[in-house]
């Protein structure tokens, strides 16, 4: 496992860092995003498609659908799971369906779902809201698989 962190000095550093992050992603990564209430993980979110898309995208976050797809090259997937409960909701909802090799999928409130997550993801933790400073650590979690 591998770390890196990052501060935003502002909200538009922060959201230069998701699309710097963005230019590193290819189908099949998935991104585990945690942090409390208000940290930006649906800014991230947007500026990551925003990136990937070039702007062309409304991103909102699917709290009440728990997941969202964004077509494009490559499609995104976009999970909130900040209304689970029980584990046992993620499958019964197909939201395993949404880790393909075919998309990005990024997962905010990750933590909720551990079971669901693969083994090879990245994991942003944001702390920081607001106008105010943020923080990032980014890790990098590989399977214990080579490929």
């Amino acid at each position: 496992m591998t770390h890196s962190r990052l501060r935003a000095e502002s909200l538009a550093a922060f959201e230069e860092i998701a699309r710097r992050f963005a230019q590193g992603l290819k189908p099949g990564d998935v991104v585990a995003l945690s942090g409390p209430l208000g940290t930006g993980k649906t800014t991230f979110v947007a500026a990551v498609v925003a990136e990937l898309h070039g702007n062309r995208t409304t991103v909102s976050s699917p709290t009440f659908t728990f997941w969202h797809r964004y077509e494009g090259t490559p499609p995104i997937n976009h999970l909130d799971l900040y209304r689970i409960e029980e584990p046992g909701e993620l499958f019964e909802m197909g939201l395993d369906e949404a880790f393909t090799e075919d998309a990005v999928t990024l997962v905010e409130w990750a933590e909720r779902a551990p079971t669901l997550l693969p083994e090879r993801r990245l994991w942003v933790e944001i702390t920081g809201a607001g106008d105010g400073v943020r923080e990032l650590l980014l890790s990098r979690h590989a399977s214990r698989r080579h490929s």
